[in-house]
């Protein structure tokens, strides 16, 4: 398909650059088909129904977003993939200047050494720590990695309003944003009403941030990301299925790593593995059968997945009056509510 099939235009003032204060008093968009209802994310309660369960992704955002010096040069850092003893593999900026054997300083207690580069233009760099000792320098010297299109450096509000009240397992470099909605009291009214919930972990990528850059979908390449459903959660979600019970994924990353661990049947097996599933329209959804997700990004992978999931007119139509009634977009903006077209 082509990807211009997928543009669209955004003010810039629809942009959130904070998140709504509580969490849980964000807009919701509730999306059935044609009709659009303007709801509060604290209507949730009443909104789903009893035996829905809500599939939540636990991973946890590192600050990893790193400045250091290569000799005078100012050098910033976006970790992204780790791989073992103190590996990982980052962005860089400027990245043409860094070669191998270069040491980096990002602190007195924090280096890197550099050694050499990936096929898709990351650099390898082997740290002086790992383990609990490189999470603490982390937390020390690291920068929430805050997407691109905010505007801004974070501070230390972000520390707490880019990560969710639930998130667990450390090794996400962007937040799962539809979870930003919820808090401790939400849960809890959500648990009184019926409504259960179960955790998974996709650790998410820089991928998300990235454009698409190719003209035809079927050219992009879609980055990969490490996620775990546990053989019980499995269990539980593919039971819940055979009860005729609706499974309402919090984000993207909830809903593609389900739907990469979804046989042809619907079931759900264990999972812990990267997947890469990239989702257009077309594509048949198996496993998941409502979407609460964010207001994505225009040409983005999020938006073409969506389109896949409510179908691409119906998607237009939401977004159109999302921005005439003034919905905040992105990573900190206001959320919609997706129910599966199967008609699309």
């Amino acid at each position: 398909m082509r990807v211009d099939q997928f543009d669209f235009s955004l003010a810039p003032d629809c942009i959130a650059e904070r998140p709504a204060s509580p969490r849980d008093s964000a807009r919701l968009l509730h999306v059935q088909g044609s009709a659009l209802s303007d709801r509060m994310i604290r209507d949730l309660p009443s909104v789903l129904k009893a035996g829905d369960v809500l599939v939540f992704n636990d991973t946890r955002v590192i600050p990893a977003r790193l400045l250091g010096k290569r000799g005078e040069t100012s050098i910033e850092i976006l970790l992204h993939r780790q791989e073992d003893g103190g590996v990982w593999q980052a962005m860089a900026r400027p990245a043409k200047r860094l070669k191998s054997g270069d040491q980096i300083n990002f602190a007195v207690d924090l280096t890197a050494e550099v050694l050499g580069r990936t096929d898709d233009g990351s650099v390898r760099l082997q740290f002086n720590c790992a383990g609990m000792p490189f999470s603490e320098a982390l937390v020390r010297h690291g920068h929430m990695p805050l997407p691109p299109y905010m505007g801004r450096v974070d501070d230390h509000h972000d520390r707490t309003d880019y990560q969710t009240v639930y998130a667990q397992r450390d090794g996400a470099v962007a937040a799962p944003t539809a979870g930003l909605h919820f808090t401790k009291q939400l849960l809890a009214d959500l648990k009184s009403r019926g409504i259960e919930n179960v955790f998974v972990t996709l650790h998410v990528g820089l991928g998300t941030f990235q454009p698409v850059k190719v003209e035809d979908t079927e050219d992009h390449v879609m980055h990969f990301e490490w996620g775990e459903i546990t053989p019980a959660v499995a269990e539980k979600l593919t039971a819940a299925r055979g009860e005729g019970r609706r499974l309402v994924a919090v984000g993207t990353t909830s809903l593609r790593l389900l739907e990469s661990a979804s046989d042809e049947n619907g079931a759900i097996k264990p999972f812990a593995a990267e997947t890469n599933l990239f989702i257009v329209p077309g594509y048949r959804f198996k496993a998941v059968d409502i979407l609460m997700t964010n207001f994505h990004l225009p040409r983005s992978t999020l938006f073409m997945l969506v389109s896949a999931f409510s179908g691409q007119d119906c998607m237009r139509q939401a977004y159109s009056h999302a921005m005439e009634q003034g919905y905040r977009f992105y990573s900190y903006g206001d959320a919609c509510l997706l129910e599966l077209d199967q008609l699309k």
